[in-house]
């Protein structure tokens, strides 16, 4: 009876609630608390800590929302997913989601749970917006000022190929609208590549290198027998066009983009 009095004080006590903030989790998350999973029974500071332990072996991911237990990590108490400790009263989250059931101390990144993607997302409420074509969660920043690809946040990055739609890395949303991380993208752009890998359009504003490739091009004279048509398909806007063939490169006739491919000679000319 005295066990139970002392419990309900401890809870009670406001002075617990910030007990061990900062002190305790993973490289992933602070927080008071470990996760046991449901699909194999063991525990874990958080579900990366499971998915990255399983990825070699037995590889099967763990589904937040399928979390039932917690074990607080300044008593050793496993209860049931709450953010306050039964038997101690310590927060075991300053951030907490029932749905998601995730806890986190460092409430600096900006935690909150977006209805729509189901899931919680970092960066502050009042910043994103959540895209229903897309499928996602945006900046502010993009809106009603970015292409449409359905579902575009679910698929897998096309350089790393991790799952993008809950991906702990920062993912950049391209002019053509699709996605890819944003290390992965200036890694893209430090070798030199600066077309979508999915569909080819520009991933920047090319304006300056097809005004160094007008001059290059003006400079370089092809001999004789290379001067004659081809017909190339414009990957920014595509259109055809036929065009003096180049070494360097071929120019859009249309959008003045070279960022094109040769589809075919032009068809020959009866006599």
């Amino acid at each position: 009876m005295e066990t139970a009095a002392a419990a309900a004080a401890a809870v009670s006590d406001d002075s617990r609630l910030g007990f061990g903030k900062m002190e305790y989790g993973c490289e992933h998350y602070k927080r008071r608390c470990k996760i046991r999973a449901p699909c194999c029974n063991e525990v874990f500071h958080c579900r990366h800590c499971h998915n990255e332990a399983t990825a070699l072996s037995d590889r099967h991911e763990l589904c937040r929302q399928d979390i039932q237990n917690v074990i607080c990590v300044v008593c050793d108490t496993e209860q049931q997913v709450s953010q306050l400790c039964s038997n101690c009263g310590v927060n075991m989250g300053e951030y907490f989601c029932e749905v998601c059931k995730f806890y986190d101390d460092d409430t600096e990144k900006g935690q909150y749970h977006c209805n729509d993607c189901g899931i919680c997302r970092v960066g502050g409420k009042d910043n994103f917006f959540h895209c229903q074509k897309c499928g996602s969660c945006y900046s502010v920043v993009l809106r009603d000022k970015h292409s449409c690809v359905e579902n575009s946040m679910r698929h897998h990055c096309p350089i790393c190929y991790e799952y993008l739609f809950d991906s702990l890395k920062e993912t950049r949303v391209l002019q053509c609208g699709h996605t890819i991380h944003g290390e992965c993208l200036n890694e893209m752009l430090e070798h030199a590549q600066y077309s979508c890998p999915i569909c080819s359009k520009s991933v920047c504003d090319m304006t300056k290198y097809w005004r160094k490739l007008d001059e290059e091009i003006a400079a370089t004279i092809m001999p004789e027998d290379y001067r004659y048509k081809v017909w190339i398909l414009c990957n920014d806007c595509n259109e055809v066009s036929e065009v003096l063939f180049h070494i360097l490169g071929h120019k859009c006739s249309h959008c003045r983009s070279y960022n094109s491919r040769t589809i075919s000679a032009p068809p020959a000319v009866s006599q």
